[in-house]
């Protein structure tokens, strides 16, 4: 339960960092610059992506079967 938490939390940050670079995109200047904010959203996806293949390979989620195998 802990690790789908944190799943979500990470995913809720991509969200917020997306929707705080918006002002930069629509106006063209703000304080910091769009790359910071994107650059931000791409570490967390990494960080998410590298949970979800370790949460794999060491059991804690199960992927769902395929439909396919009898």
């Amino acid at each position: 339960m802990l690790i789908k938490m944190l799943f979500i939390v990470l995913l809720l940050l991509m969200v917020i960092h997306l929707f705080r670079a918006l002002p930069s995109i629509i106006k063209g200047q703000s304080s910091r610059p769009l790359s910071h904010y994107l650059g931000h959203r791409l570490l967390i996806a990494v960080i998410l992506f590298g949970l979800v293949v370790i949460a794999l390979l060491t059991g804690i989620i199960q992927p769902n079967p395929s439909p396919y195998t009898l």
